[in-house]
């Protein structure tokens, strides 16, 4: 009788638990020095301090070791080697996931990879899907075939890249995720779109946005603003960065909340069944 009563009320702990589990997201931009992955480690891990202490996901942008190069035989580089490691050793250093998407050749194909890696060398990736044709992304890049869900620290996460923001269908949650990452390169002249997809991805999808963007000029002269974003279900922010600043900024996620939310307003219950072909 004694160990029933024991079991219970260890398992009940553990469910309280999962149930306030809050986690902190970091989100940073900067600019993205044009192909230089020395000199953007090095701006990263100056960044990479103060603000994000005690975060449990650091949250760069897309291409953050190169920019947006479509140029990838100069700048890509196999799967796990130099910036894999530089990501597992700021892991280590600050017990904190770190994401974001680099230029990996793999098989003789250039991907657009964003890749997780946690302080226990947990490794998720997603290959981006939707490839920027009208800037010749899609010319120089293989399209991903697979969307991806994770669990993390108990938050499920599905990552996304930079245009795949404009699809609302393949980040369509079916019930399967909390936490909508984007990393990306979006231009100053389609700002106000960026902050519309956002916070229309976090609505309908009853679910947080963490959107990491980068400022400054790019290599092709492209401007960035900036507008980092950590966006609540009901499509609040819930902190940003000082747009056009290489700034970091911190907030934290509810699953308590979230499913209190979910379960006072259950419009996902209604949402259409569908399946996506390849």
């Amino acid at each position: 009788m004694q160990t029933g009563s024991s079991l219970y009320f260890f398992y009940s702990y553990l469910l309280v638990i999962q149930f306030n589990y809050e986690m902190k997201i970091s989100i940073i931009q900067y600019d993205i020095a044009w192909e230089n992955k020395t000199a953007n480690f090095g701006k990263l891990e100056s960044l990479i301090a103060g603000e994000t202490l005690g975060a449990d996901i650091i949250v760069l942008p897309e291409m953050f070791n190169t920019g947006f190069s479509v140029k990838p035989g100069k700048v890509s580089e196999p799967p796990h080697s130099v910036t894999f490691k530089w990501m597992k050793t700021m892991a280590d250093a600050t017990n904190a996931a770190i994401c974001g998407s680099y230029i990996v050749k793999e098989r003789s194909r250039y991907y657009n990879r964003w890749v997780f890696v946690s302080p226990c060398h947990e490794t998720f990736q997603y290959d981006k899907r939707h490839l920027f044709s009208i800037g010749g992304e899609d010319k120089a890049f293989t399209p991903g075939k697979k969307r991806i869900v994770f669990s993390y620290k108990g938050v499920r996460i599905c990552p996304t890249v930079c245009y795949d923001l404009r699809f609302p269908v393949w980040s369509r949650n079916r019930n399967d995720y909390d936490l909508l990452i984007n990393s990306a390169n979006w231009p100053v002249a389609r700002n106000a779109v960026w902050m519309t997809l956002l916070k229309a991805r976090a609505i309908e999808n009853q679910c947080y946005v963490a959107a990491a963007n980068r400022i400054g000029t790019d290599g092709t002269g492209l401007n960035y603003f900036g507008d980092s974003v950590l966006i609540d279900p009901r499509g609040n922010i819930i902190s940003s960065p000082v747009n056009d600043k290489e700034s970091s900024t911190s907030g934290e996620i509810s699953m308590e909340e979230l499913s209190g939310f979910r379960e006072t307003f259950p419009v996902l219950n209604d949402a259409d069944q569908f399946s996506i072909k390849m």
